[in-house]
């Protein structure tokens, strides 16, 4: 009797056991993949969604740093979250709000703007001056932006703006048509540390740029756009040039 016993009570105890044990391939919740909907890591979701234009660790790429404290400092929370939820008409930054044909939750985008300037952002006296505004106070001036654009970026970009060998061609009829008046000015303020190009105080040597002048330079490089970017030949070089 009490070997029949003994026997009943190993096998509970191993039915117990086998009941407490994961079968073989059964995946974990930590195997299982999020939605993307789901996803609250800011690596992860800015690799996935920035990373590709804005360069690994925000150090930019095709497009401008998010990492560069000059940018955090000019552009606010409201700005970068306008700007990630329904992007830059004019320019080639999308929309990445799912209500504006994007992908990316209102929680998620949160996610990315908080963490972006906890990471990456300075207190503005680390800086060691105030930069000009995100926006424009007033409206520029190109005649007075061609002066401020001879004073402070002709020395790279040349005196006509086609380029030299230490800066490219800001006039160039592709690179106006892909970029917004906004990322012009973002550009003069915050320079491009990933492409050499310096901030306001930086470009020429024991001056900075004043806020009209940023402006001002910018309506110079606005007024050089071209109304048909995409149509460089004229019409009769185009017949020429594919018959």
């Amino acid at each position: 009797m009490n070997a029949r016993f003994s026997s009943l009570v190993s096998s509970v105890t191993a039915l117990c056991l086998c009941v407490g044990c994961r079968p073989p391939g059964k995946p974990t919740n930590a195997d299982i993949e999020l939605k993307p909907t789901e996803v609250r890591d800011f690596a992860l979701l800015y690799r996935q969604n920035c990373a590709g234009c804005h360069g690994q660790d925000g150090k930019g790429n095709t497009a401008l740093p998010l990492a560069n404290p000059i940018y955090l400092a000019i552009a606010g929370d409201d700005t970068i979250r306008r700007v990630t939820a329904f992007g830059v008409r004019g320019a080639l930054m999308p929309a990445f709000a799912t209500n504006a044909g994007g992908t990316l939750t209102g929680e998620q985008i949160e996610i990315l703007v908080h963490e972006m300037r906890a990471r990456w952002a300075k207190p503005r006296e680390a800086l060691g001056a105030t930069p000009p505004p995100y926006a424009p106070a007033e409206t520029g001036n190109a005649t007075r932006g061609a002066n401020a654009y001879a004073t402070f970026c002709a020395g790279c970009h040349g005196p006509d703006g086609k380029g030299t060998a230490k800066g490219s061609s800001i006039v160039d009829d592709s690179f106006l048509a892909l970029v917004s008046d906004q990322d012009l000015r973002t550009t003069v303020i915050a320079g491009r540390p990933d492409l050499g190009h310096p901030d306001w105080r930086n470009c020429a040597p024991g001056r900075v740029i004043s806020p009209q002048e940023v402006t001002d330079v910018v309506a110079w490089l606005v007024a050089q756009r071209k109304s048909n970017p995409g149509q460089p030949y004229a019409k009769k070089e185009q017949s020429q040039k594919y018959n």
